[in-house]
């Protein structure tokens, strides 16, 4: 997964203005308490982001 494909699944999930808020203030445990923001700057694939705002957000299967 590129960072583009990881930013569109989360603006179609939260909204475009929201996600970006919601990515660099909601702190995930899954990520060593980090932000998907502060966890991608550290450098975590996307992909590896996705699945724990996947699973924090209780989305659905066919989203993984």
């Amino acid at each position: 997964m590129r960072h583009t494909e990881f930013w569109a699944r989360m603006d179609r999930h939260l909204g475009e203005s929201y996600a970006r808020v919601w990515a660099d203030t909601f702190v995930i445990g899954a990520l060593d308490h980090r932000t998907a923001v502060e966890a991608l700057d550290a450098g975590l694939s996307p992909k590896e982001v996705w699945r724990a705002v996947w699973e924090v957000l209780e989305l659905p299967a066919s989203e993984r």
